[in-house]
């Protein structure tokens, strides 16, 4: 096919959708159904709904073709255990009882059986769950979802293509299953696992499927040649089915490296690969190995990760040059739109022309058929749209909002010495305990409690006029009365405040600093119906006044006890915003650096002795690519000291950090120079303080013994296993006692109980130890 009929023939695709629904539908019935409020038929049915609305407006927009089983309860990782037949042996039983309770067990844990391990999706704040998988395993297929869905979208007579994990990419994010020896490496299973896929593609053809894809993200990271070996092995013979539909293999979050000229040599009819920024190398590497002649390319220029409008003629210049390089070039954007809010629409509080600078879902879709317009009809087909498209970049780009010269020039000045603490380590500890006067093994929280109804509405009630400031901030203090309360009668070591004015720990402190812009309806899913509103970091950032000053000296004046400051880290302040793309990430993360670093100093100023300074999106931010992590790691460790070396040597610095794979950055954790880490554990065994172990961490730690993302109660004794391994790896004297995470998500009695068995477990420790 000639550049020019590869244009003519260019579509609109993209390779997922939000799926919460404009007011989060599914949320509210999936948590309905939790509490026996929403029978499962009617849990069903509202899935459905939010899946054709979806694809109406998909087709509405101009899509040519849409995808299929990217919707999920929980997790589509999950979702894909379940489509193989993986599911662990302490949960056959509920699912073989009920598929659907089994499958929520497998997420949530039951106060009996342990849920499965939970992580970031690459470099994302969207969490998977874990497949467990070991040498016994064996897999059987089950198409009824896939198949289902895809049979929803054909009978309202769309064009639809049924989206998987790649064979490769789920075997890569597995873990041995407890008990199954550490050596255990799940991607031997791939001869077992295909016959499953090849299975289930077939199942997708004979329901209608003309295309299947098959998502494969896992090959954008450095792999070695043995697991290249099995990616060509895995799609020759996949590629080599008999009937079988025609075969999309998509990556997706960077470049793909070696990976590319086995994917581009596979027999399979078509490659989608983003084309955004951090990929740009794709376009060279595509044409190094001669593209994709007969063969279909997907292209990703649409960065489907942040929600900054697209420079529409920029793409289209890339496109263009793909023309030549493959038989038929279609647009997309560089991932699912998962990871963006839906509409920006609905938001009305922000002003009109800043409005016209963002790009949600549904407006990245209108990109994505505009550029398809343009390549297959010739820029002329869209000259309004480019014209109107420049001016929005243009507005932004000059606008007062991007630039403060004062904050330009403050970061400018920061030196090598204003992120460094004045005395070493050893030296603080000491007039650390000498302080501070706490027990061995030291029992705390990380911060948040309960998000209560009460609280919520609250909240509510103040923005809709319905309660004053006044009668908002004594039912603020109210409840940070009754926390510090409880944690005291408890017996808790460090308290906390227990954030009850707080909505989300980033968007709070965004509402406060200059230069970001705050969202009511962008909602995201960070995991199974926890979503989240990213704030918008769209200029310099600085703090006019304090922030969590004042809520955290009025705990403290109730009780003798420390009360921790609780703060959000620079690197996570990022992380988990939606970022500017027109100045380098480290020079962003200094500016919110020295924004918290007042906040510390004014905390300490107050009488605040421990200050927490949470940077749990330090692992997630991680570049995919070993060569991409030094100088990442750099910025990121300097931005969090500069935050907090402007303290005393008395003064405790605790970070905390959750649901990610320490291993990679134990080193950088050193580096951060923090006092005390606390660390999620309780989920994965204890594997970080082994990991902490083997680095010769030496400062304190506190590895997570409480899972706080389950609604089960650990028991004390379960409690006191988790500590005795802890024991293990790190010194009694360097050990801490708390859960995983914060409490946000969790109702009250439950917390109470497992706080309580906290407590009581850390004591028995004690007792052990002096006895000893």
């Amino acid at each position: 096919m000639t550049a020019q009929s590869a244009a003519a023939a260019a579509r609109a695709t993209v390779y997922g959708y939000p799926r919460q629904g404009q007011h989060r539908e599914l949320k509210k019935a999936v948590e309905g159904h939790w509490k026996g409020l929403v029978d499962a038929d009617t849990l069903r049915t509202t899935a459905a709904g939010l899946r054709r609305t979806n694809w109406r407006h998909l087709a509405q927009a101009g899509v040519h073709e849409v995808p299929t089983g990217d919707f999920s309860y929980y997790d589509h990782v999950l979702d894909t255990s379940v489509m193989v037949g993986a599911i662990p042996g302490r949960h056959r039983a509920a699912v073989e009882a009920d598929a659907l309770g089994g499958y929520f067990a497998m997420a949530r844990g039951t106060q009996d059986v342990a849920p499965l391990e939970m992580t970031k999706w690459f470099d994302t704040n969207y969490h998977y769950l874990v497949p467990e998988l070991g040498p016994d395993t064996v897999f059987t297929a089950d198409s009824a979802k896939q198949v289902s869905e895809l049979t929803e979208a054909l009978a309202l007579g769309l064009t639809a293509r049924p989206v998987l994990v790649g064979p490769v990419t789920y075997l890569l994010l597995a873990k041995p299953a407890p008990g199954v020896p550490a050596g255990f490496d799940p991607l031997t299973l791939i001869d077992r696992l295909l016959p499953v896929y090849a299975e289930i593609v077939a199942d997708l053809r004979a329901a209608g499927a003309e295309w299947v894809q098959l998502d494969e993200p896992a090959l954008v990271q450095d792999r070695t040649p043995a697991e290249l070996s099995t990616a060509t092995r895995a799609y020759r013979d996949l590629g080599a089915l008999a009937d079988r539909p025609k075969l999309l293999v998509a990556s997706y979050f960077d470049r793909l490296g070696d990976a590319l000229p086995v994917l581009a040599k596979a027999p399979v009819e078509g490659l989608a690969l983003d084309f955004t920024e951090s990929a740009a190398a794709n376009l060279d590497a595509l044409a190094a190995v001669g593209g994709l002649p007969g063969k279909r390319l997907v292209a990703g220029v649409v960065n489907g990760r942040n929600i900054w409008v697209n420079d529409l003629e920029t793409s289209l210049a890339t496109l263009g040059t793909l023309l030549g390089l493959a038989d038929r070039v279609d647009v997309a954007a560089s991932c699912s739109l998962l990871h963006v809010p839906l509409d920006t629409a609905a938001e009305r509080d922000i002003e009109p022309q800043l409005r016209r600078w963002l790009a949600f879902a549904r407006q990245k879709t209108t990109e994505i058929v505009t550029l398809a317009k343009g390549l297959a009809g010739g820029t002329g087909t869209i000259a309004a749209e480019l014209a109107a498209n420049r001016a929005d970049l243009a507005s932004r780009a000059g606008s007062a909002l991007t630039r403060d010269p004062a904050v330009r020039a403050r970061a400018a000045a920061v030196t090598d010495a204003d992120a460094r603490r004045g005395r070493p380590y050893a030296e603080r500890a000491a007039a650390q305990r000498a302080h501070l006067g706490l027990p061995p093994l030291p029992t705390t929280t990380i911060g948040s409690f309960p998000q209560t109804t009460e609280l919520r509405t609250a909240r509510a009630d103040l923005r809709a006029g319905r309660l004053d400031g006044p009668g908002y901030e004594e039912r603020i203090r109210a409840e940070i009365g009754e926390v510090i309360s409880f944690q005291e009668k408890a017996g808790l070591d460090v308290l906390v405040h227990g954030e009850p004015e707080r909505n989300d720990m980033v968007q709070y402190f965004a509402e406060q600093l200059t230069g970001y812009l705050a969202t009511r309806h962008g909602w995201v899913q960070s995991y199974g119906t926890r979503y989240v509103r990213p704030p918008i970091l769209a200029g310099d950032i600085s703090r006019p006044e304090p922030m969590t000053v004042r809520w955290t000296t009025y705990a403290q004046s109730l009780t003798a006890k420390p009360v921790k400051g609780m703060l959000t880290g620079p690197v996570t302040m990022l992380a988990w915003s939606f970022v500017r793309d027109d100045q380098p990430l480290g020079d962003t993360a200094r500016q919110v650096a020295l924004a918290l670093r007042d906040e510390v100093n004014d905390l300490e100023a107050a009488g605040t002795s421990v200050i927490q300074v949470d940077e749990p999106a330090l692992r997630e931010t991680l570049p995919l690519r070993a060569a991409d992590r030094p100088a990442y790691l750099a910025w990121a460790t300097e931005a969090f000291r500069l935050s907090t070396a402007g303290v005393r040597p008395d003064t405790q610095i605790h970070t905390h950090m959750c649901y990610a794979e320490f291993g990679d950055i134990v080193r950088a954790i050193d580096d951060l120079d923090a006092d005390v880490i606390s660390l999620e554990a309780a989920r994965s065994h204890m594997q970080v303080a082994r990991e902490l172990a083997g680095h010769g961490y030496p400062r304190e730690a506190g590895p997570g013994v409480y899972d706080i993302h389950s609604p089960r109660v650990p028991g004390a004794d379960e409690v006191v296993a988790l500590l005795r391994e802890g024991l293990d790896a790190i010194p009694a004297e360097r050990l801490w006692v708390n859960p995983d995470c914060g409490l946000k998500t969790r109702a009250w009695p439950e917390t109470r109980a497992s706080l309580e068995n906290l407590v009581a477990a850390a004591r028995t420790i004690r007792t052990e130890l002096s006895a000893s």
